[in-house]
């Protein structure tokens, strides 16, 4: 698009972010709330030469996108929770293998066909426990349609950085929000592309990773040997049953994120200097939660706001600092009956106190609604974080 600014609503914003960051190969299958992202990927990607492609359904869009990936392209698919939940097996291959590539799944009400045109944001614990087996994820949370064109593009970033599928979590709340996008210019966006291999063809294992514990990639057609399987594998491709290679390959993907945690992690913070009680909310309840921050100000509570950006990996050493160094609560609100709010819990055990505002999905929280959660704690009329 021309540089500036434009009306656009999130889901757009992400199409756009994906163009930007150069993704060339779609694949997806319509699901509401997220279909006017493929919509505006089919419109605009006849301009770029880009390949567009609507699937018979979820199971087949993210195993196209596994391919076109290995075929040298950056790809991307969008989806919402029942479609997701189809995508896990093949979002595990896809971590497996070590496959770049992009996942927005829009957040809707469930279980099951649940509300689809309704927010919730019961997805948080399937971005990171959805495929069986452990690794590591990285998940974004855009709160607008500004952070939905900038955590695309970043999405895609740390998928070519890191050699994995990395899922842009919005929810219908922020994907259909129409606000101000400023699109900068071309040459000031941050773009990364895939780290290519140095060894010639004959010298080359596909799977043997740098420094970072990220392996260089080397794309089908450009002359090296390369055996992608979801099996087990050494560092040739090949399928192994040993344990040592399951144990050196499974820390291998858990640690390449792991350890470049100060790099992925991204969260922000409001007002949390002198706060005794600090909210934690993402996504659409955020924009709730900073206002319901002021007028807990405007009533003599010290509230703040920690806003976790990248929810996976968590941002728990933030949240240990904020609980050992003299806040006595936290208040989760989410859009859920508490799945965030068992990791702020974990992290703040013995040192505060964790409470949880939930809601089961249809709406968005109010600042009032929080507010009153907020008197309620320093009352001590909520006994219990589940009550």
């Amino acid at each position: 698009m021309e540089p500036g600014v434009h009306f656009m609503d999130g889901n757009t914003a992400c199409a756009e972010g994906a163009i930007a960051a150069g993704c060339t190969f779609f694949a997806g299958y319509p699901i509401t709330p997220a279909s006017e992202i493929l919509e505006r990927i089919a419109n605009r990607f006849p301009e770029i030469h880009g390949s567009y492609l609507q699937m018979e359904d979820e199971l087949a869009s993210i195993t196209a996108i596994l391919g076109a990936s290995w075929a040298g392209r950056k790809a991307m698919t969008a989806t919402s929770g029942p479609g997701f939940s189809l995508m896990m097996e093949n979002y595990g291959l896809g971590l497996m293998t070590e496959t770049p590539c992009v996942i927005a799944n829009v957040m809707r009400g469930g279980p099951s066909t649940g509300l689809p045109t309704k927010v919730a944001q019961g997805d948080v614990m399937q971005t990171r426990w959805g495929t069986h087996g452990d690794v590591g994820v990285i998940v974004l949370v855009p709160s607008s349609p500004q952070e939905m064109f900038d955590l695309t593009i970043e999405a895609f970033n740390m998928s070519e950085k890191y050699r994995l599928p990395v899922i842009v979590l919005s929810d219908e709340m922020v994907s259909h929000m129409t606000e101000k996008v400023e699109i900068p210019p071309k040459e000031e966006l941050n773009i990364i592309d895939r780290k290519k291999p140095k060894d010639p063809p004959s010298e080359f294992l596909p799977f043997c990773p740098d420094e970072d514990l990220v392996p260089p990639m080397a794309n089908a057609g450009e002359g090296y040997s390369v055996h992608v399987t979801g099996l087990t594998h050494d560092e040739e491709g090949h399928p192994s049953v040993d344990e040592k290679t399951q144990n050196r390959l499974v820390t291998r993907l858990i640690d390449k994120i792991r350890k470049n945690a100060d790099d992925i992690l991204k969260y922000d913070e409001y007002k949390t200097d002198d706060a005794d009680m600090i909210i934690v909310a993402y996504g659409s309840v955020y924009r709730a939660a900073t206002e319901a921050v002021d007028m807990a100000r405007d009533q003599g509570y010290k509230v703040g706001l920690l806003r976790p950006i990248t929810i996976w990996p968590f941002p728990e050493e933030r949240i240990y600092d904020l609980a050992r160094n003299g806040t006595k609560t936290f208040l989760v609100a989410e859009i859920n009956f508490g799945q965030i709010v068992f990791e702020v819990e974990r992290c703040t055990a013995g040192s505060a106190k964790t409470y949880l505002a939930p809601k089961m999905g249809g709406s968005i929280h109010t600042p009032e609604e929080i507010m009153e959660r907020i008197v309620a704690i320093n009352q001590e009329k909520i006994p219990d974080f589940k009550e």
